[in-house]
């Protein structure tokens, strides 16, 4: 977060003449800008971009939609001769896109989610977690029980299964990648410039009307659950405007 992956790709972009696909689970959504640090239309116009502003945010939008389109954008950049630049991001949706995800891995059941999110609400989140820990130990000491997301999702995988969600990860982290000649490349920064950088995004955006975003955003979107509303501030923005915070 803020190291500067869309800088470097924009003028990796410049020269080497590629085209970017984007991996961020939160720039698909159109209407939602300011809180993705979406590539203004200054720098989208630098730079081929694909898979900004794909998505009604007031819909449900999963990682197997992105990885279909993904591919997709891929494959017709292959076939025009410029390189690729996947970049993101959510490390989900990389995965989704360079490697493609296992197939045999179910779909979201909204249903068994409402049930378990039922079951938070009653009894806690350390009570779902210990309902993990019973089926598949290894997931559960991989996941903390305050990311209710990926608890939910791995006991949805073993509900729907009835296999562990830690060895179908496993066989799936061992199949051939859909595009085996991809090269990745991090970047990284001082620790503390980093943290500097992110506070003066925070700022910036707030100053940008941040705010005032996520208040349109909850007008049009009455369930705060729907994956748009997750994303990493857009959460915190909407329960302050409730007044949680």
């Amino acid at each position: 977060t803020a190291v500067g992956k869309t800088a470097v790709a924009i003028e990796l972009a410049e020269l080497v003449g590629g085209e970017i696909v984007s991996a961020d689970s939160m720039a698909v959504y159109m209407g939602m800008d300011i809180g993705t640090a979406k590539p203004t239309p200054g720098e989208q116009a630098r730079a081929g971009f694909h898979l900004i502003d794909v998505a009604d945010p007031a819909k449900p939008f999963s990682v197997g939609e992105f990885q279909r389109l993904a591919q997709e954008s891929i494959d017709d950049i292959l076939q025009r001769n410029p390189p690729p630049i996947v970049v993101g991001g959510s490390g989900l949706y990389v995965r989704a896109a360079i490697d493609g995800l296992d197939s045999s891995i179910p779909a979201e059941n909204e249903d068994l989610r409402n049930a378990l999110r039922d079951e938070v609400r009653l009894h806690g989140s350390e009570y779902v977690h210990r309902k993990l820990a019973a089926v598949d130990p290894e997931s559960a000491a991989k996941i903390h029980p305050n990311n209710l997301k990926r608890v939910i999702r791995a006991l949805e995988i073993y509900e729907s299964t009835g296999e562990k969600p830690s060895a179908l990860f496993d066989r799936d982290a061992r199949r051939a990648p859909r595009y085996p000649s991809a090269r990745f490349f991090g970047l990284t920064m001082n620790r503390f410039a980093l943290y500097a950088r992110i506070e003066q995004r925070v700022d910036a955006m707030i100053e940008a009307g941040l705010v005032e975003e996520v208040a349109r955003l909850t007008e049009r979107i009455a369930d705060p659950t729907i994956p748009s509303m997750q994303g990493l501030g857009y959460k915190e923005i909407a329960g302050y405007l409730r007044g949680d915070y």
